[in-house]
């Protein structure tokens, strides 16, 4: 006879994130006194305690620590039965969880959900957009279906699977003295290690696709700003703040339109992977499949890059 039941491990998995019984309650929709509840009788039905209480905060123990991953895969496998053999075949809303760094989840991916929109419209996604490193830490700890990351990654624990090629280029404001000395001959590393760079954080995607692509061939550079936005970045480049090198569908806009001006350099054409990552091993529901197969098509419309030529 069993002696717990997925609610009561759906209680137990939202307090263990949140670190208490009243923040689980808003995760689960239940009222406070029911989800103490449901976790007494998860512990009780167990016979051994799965947190320290202290105060109102609670944190899991030993034991707790053990079980969280199980309880996190036995729940991910409740709702991959409930898509496969409910949701879908009913043709009824199903919910898929999905993260995305920034620059895919604002620029690649609402082509994607038009496409599965269309294709698919019971299929319904919620978007998380994070960094890289959250995203992956997301699809590791079952906070997400699926994860769209930059780069290629090098996760344990994940499958990453190339998706679309994106360029880097390097831009600047059309008055900046790098863009302007460009204009005569393209720019070298002498005078790309002298100007003022405007980066993204450490634990982002494209700061370090950035730093594997430009520090072998510059060595060091004058790094004047860090920021969580790359949006924020091109913005500031586009006022003179400094230079940057960024993913050319993010400043295709401002390149259009003067803002930016992509400059000429003696360095290599600069490009790396959007990818795919789920955890590994993961059974791919019928809306995950759906999902994966509305990337692959926008993959082919695009050539299987972001930009051409």
């Amino acid at each position: 006879m069993l002696h717990l039941t997925l609610r009561q491990l759906e209680v137990f998995c939202a307090v263990a994130q949140s670190g208490s019984t009243v923040a689980a309650a808003e995760v689960v929709a239940l009222s406070q006194s029911a989800t103490s509840a449901a976790l007494q009788q998860l512990e009780l039905g167990l016979g051994v305690a799965l947190f320290e209480r202290g105060g109102k905060r609670l944190a899991l123990n030993d034991v707790g620590r053990v079980m969280l991953p199980q309880a996190l895969s036995l729940l991910e496998q409740a709702r991959n039965l409930e898509q496969a053999f409910s949701g879908h075949a009913a043709n009824v809303p199903v919910r898929l969880r999905v993260a995305a760094s920034t620059t895919i989840g604002t620029y690649a991916l609402p082509q994607v959900l038009a496409v599965l929109a269309c294709s698919h419209p019971h299929v319904q996604v919620d978007l998380q957009v994070a960094n890289t490193r959250e995203v992956a830490q997301a699809v590791q700890t079952l906070e997400a279906d699926m994860g769209l990351i930059e780069g290629a990654g090098h996760w344990l624990g994940l499958d990453v699977e190339p998706w679309l090629r994106d360029e880097l280029v390097i831009v600047a404001a059309p008055d900046h003295p790098v863009a302007v000395q460009a204009r005569d001959k393209p720019v070298g590393v002498g005078t790309l290690r002298k100007a003022p760079w405007l980066l993204r954080e450490p634990g982002s995607g494209t700061r370090e696709v950035v730093e594997h692509a430009l520090l072998p061939h510059l060595k060091q550079w004058s790094v004047s700003s860090t920021m969580a936005s790359s949006e924020a970045i091109a913005r500031c480049v586009a006022q003179g703040l400094g230079i940057s090198c960024l993913s050319y569908v993010l400043v295709e806009a401002l390149v259009k339109s003067g803002s930016l001006v992509i400059v000429p350099t003696t360095l290599p054409r600069m490009w790396r992977h959007f990818s795919i990552v789920q955890r590994a091993g993961k059974w791919r529901s019928p809306a995950l499949q759906a999902f994966v197969r509305a990337c692959q098509e926008v993959a082919a419309d695009e050539g299987g890059a972001c930009r051409l030529g």
